[in-house]
């Protein structure tokens, strides 16, 4: 059965130490790598939507979490507060969103910035069991892509479906398949905040935004601040979890006492929308890993070419041109190790995209034989076309890995 955990393994992308913890994976130099190129491409992706980033601490004062509703609804998946005086208590946070409140609220807000999208690629903590645990998929510190936006009421729904369609262009340049769409709702119990009008005004808005789609309603996997929708994926294993959501929250604004100066002159009260395009970049990669079997699309394969000279004559060669791919953007090894061979068997083993072999010819000609993942060879070409056929695909984060004919 594919494993990501074994993938990790074999192709050197992460490791779990038990010195270092159950749930704390860490990421080796070439799952960094394609983790980073991923990483970029979100964070492009929310820039050009009209996102702005920031940066926050993944710890604050037990006040903050107390102020948000996380120590009351959620303290059994937070870890404990570290107490470094009588009166001064910290806690590791369990999301971003008390801090992205603070982020609005760090001066006055007019109606004419809204919405205003705060985008983060920040750490939080869970404090989950060990039992639970494994590889990357379920793992205690998260690196979440998260994302929230202040806007007026009746600003709602398009934002809800701006982010719906986001999600789709994120899904299929990465390769995820959702499995579904889930309507995550209330269910019986006191986990919830906030009064009945505000749950099914959310509840509405939501609704609207899926009509046409086909979805399943979840009583009861809602946050315990709102409802939202949730996009699942199936793992090789058949298990089933969330990849992707968009969250209504009409409470933080009423805590944190958030507000804009409307047009009218008026302080109103935002809504406050939750939303993640791909998830905690671990449970994303392990998904990733699993669904193209380790061999990436080249813009985010840890390697993207191999430099294969044929004897020790070309070593010279191969490194000059190796410095040549590098400074157009290319991840890039240069493999004189054993036979040539086993070094086009090893590079199939940690499914690199492109293989080039460098022969004395190629080498007086500079030119450059490349080979494809799956073993199909090309006709030597000029290495400057090589760099740019391999740097076309990159840069079009193309899942092929030639260009259209």
């Amino acid at each position: 059965m594919i494993d990501h955990r074994r993938l990790g393994r074999e192709l050197d992308l992460f490791v779990s130490d038990p010195l270092a913890g159950a749930g704390l994976p860490i990421w080796l130099p070439a799952g960094a790598a394609a983790r980073h190129a991923v990483e970029e491409y979100v964070r492009e992706l929310e820039r050009r939507s009209g996102h702005q980033h920031v940066y926050s601490p993944p710890l604050g004062k037990r006040e903050l979490f107390e102020l948000s509703g996380h120590l009351g609804y959620f303290a059994d998946d937070m870890f404990p507060p570290m107490r470094l005086s009588a009166d001064d208590e910290f806690v590791l946070r369990p999301a971003l969103c008390p801090h992205h409140a603070l982020v609005f609220r760090a001066r006055g807000r007019s109606y004419r910035e809204l919405p205003l999208r705060i985008a983060e690629l920040g750490g939080m903590y869970r404090s989950e069991r060990s039992g639970v645990l494994g590889g990357l998929s379920r793992v205690r510190a998260i690196s979440l892509n998260d994302a929230h936006t202040f806007c007026a009421p009746d600003q709602v729904g398009a934002e809800v479906a701006a982010i719906l369609g986001l999600i789709r262009e994120a899904h299929a340049a990465l390769g995820v398949r959702p499995a579904g769409f889930r309507l995550s709702l209330r269910g019986p119990g006191e986990k919830y905040v906030g009064d009945d009008a505000q749950w099914a005004r959310a509840e509405d808005l939501l609704r609207a935004a899926l009509a046409g789609m086909e979805y399943v309603e979840a009583p009861g996997e809602a946050a315990f601040y709102g409802p939202k929708i949730d996009i699942q994926i199936v793992d090789a294993a058949g298990r089933e979890s969330t990849i992707s959501t968009i969250q209504l929250d009409f409470d933080k604004p009423e805590r944190f006492d958030l507000s804009y100066t409307d047009s009218d002159g008026r302080r109103r009260r935002p809504v406050m929308v939750h939303r993640s395009l791909v998830g905690s970049m671990e449970r994303l990669l392990a998904y990733l890993i699993e669904v193209h079997e380790g061999a990436f699309p080249a813009w985010y394969a840890p390697v993207q070419l191999v430099l294969l000279p044929v004897d020790d004559g070309q070593v010279d060669a191969a490194a000059d041109l190796a410095r040549r791919a590098v400074d157009v953007g290319l991840r890039v090894d240069v493999d004189v190790a054993g036979s040539l061979g086993a070094r086009i068997r090893d590079a199939a083993r940690r499914r690199v995209p492109y293989l080039g072999v460098l022969g004395a010819r190629e080498a007086a000609d500079g030119r450059l034989a490349l080979r494809l993942r799956g073993g199909r060879a090309l006709d030597p070409m000029p290495a400057g076309d090589a760099l740019a056929l391999i740097g076309g695909q990159v840069a079009a984060r193309s899942a092929d890995l030639l260009p259209p004919d």
